[in-house]
């Protein structure tokens, strides 16, 4: 099989402001794509070049390319995005990720230094399991029921699974948006994705976090309790932690705008240095 170059492979958009001195670097989370960071990606076109990408094993991205075996961590797409920056030239970017991308962008960031330097993280968690001393919001049973609604009947999980994560009842489109991108992944396909997250175990990692970093969090969140936000405040030295006033795991499609101004303060206000 011919391999793809990371631009291919990755569906790379490259946009914005083409000759900015700045770049910013988007990383999706579980069940969406790229499109995902249009209403907050539109604030900084003026500004910044931008750079988009789809994780492989996305809803747009190419399913030939996800050898399920070699997605079994988030480590191999941290080596994507790796790739990604070096054919477009990223060089002290700031990375913005949500959920898994937030984690995919903190390995990213400690291999390579250079290509980041500030993060924003955005609904991120990077231990979702409970365990003595540590709130996670998961139980291994919590997990294992999870696993099981997806095996049994995936579009139906599917449906429940984007309601709870998005919340935010008052707009159902959202919810039914979510759970249409969700379902256009092939259920094997998400129950790998899902795995790599749930088991993975980043607290070592984001201790290691050198960089300015940036984490914005909802008042409520069924996915990453306020409890996880406040260890990687605590754990990431030189951090901040904004609470917004939004509700769901994905404020960046919910609360576009609140996730603009906290991401605004964060890198024009210079308070992290």
């Amino acid at each position: 099989m011919t391999l793809l170059s990371p631009i291919k492979k990755n569906r790379v958009t490259v946009t914005g402001n083409l000759g900015a001195a700045r770049t910013l670097v988007f990383v999706h989370g579980f069940g969406t794509d790229q499109s995902a960071w249009s209403k907050v990606a539109a604030s900084f076109l003026a500004d910044f070049r931008i750079v988009l990408l789809d994780n492989v094993g996305a809803v747009a991205s190419d399913t030939a390319v996800f050898v399920q075996h070699h997605y079994l961590s988030l480590d191999a797409y941290a080596t994507d995005l790796l790739d990604v920056c070096r054919v477009v030239n990223v060089q002290d970017a700031i990375l913005v990720g949500h959920s898994a991308g937030a984690m995919i962008g903190v390995l990213a960031a400690l291999r390579d230094p250079d290509s980041f330097t500030r993060l924003v993280l955005i609904s991120a968690s990077p231990r979702y399991l409970d365990e003595p001393g540590y709130h996670g919001g998961f139980t291994a049973s919590d997990l294992d029921q999870l696993y099981s609604s997806m095996a049994g009947n995936y579009p139906e999980w599917a449906v429940q699974f984007a309601c709870q994560v998005m919340g935010n009842p008052d707009q159902p489109d959202l919810a039914s948006h979510f759970a249409a991108t969700l379902k256009s992944i092939p259920a094997e396909n998400a129950l790998t994705i899902l795995c790599s997250i749930f088991q993975s175990d980043h607290r070592a990692e984001v201790g290691r976090i050198s960089q300015p970093t940036l984490i914005i969090q909802t008042l409520h969140d069924m996915a990453v309790p306020m409890e996880v936000a406040q260890y990687l405040h605590h754990r990431i030295a030189r951090s901040e932690l904004a609470v917004i006033d939004a509700t769901g795991h994905l404020p960046h499609v919910s609360a576009p705008q609140q996730v603009v101004a906290a991401m605004r303060a964060f890198i024009d206000g210079n308070r992290s240095e």
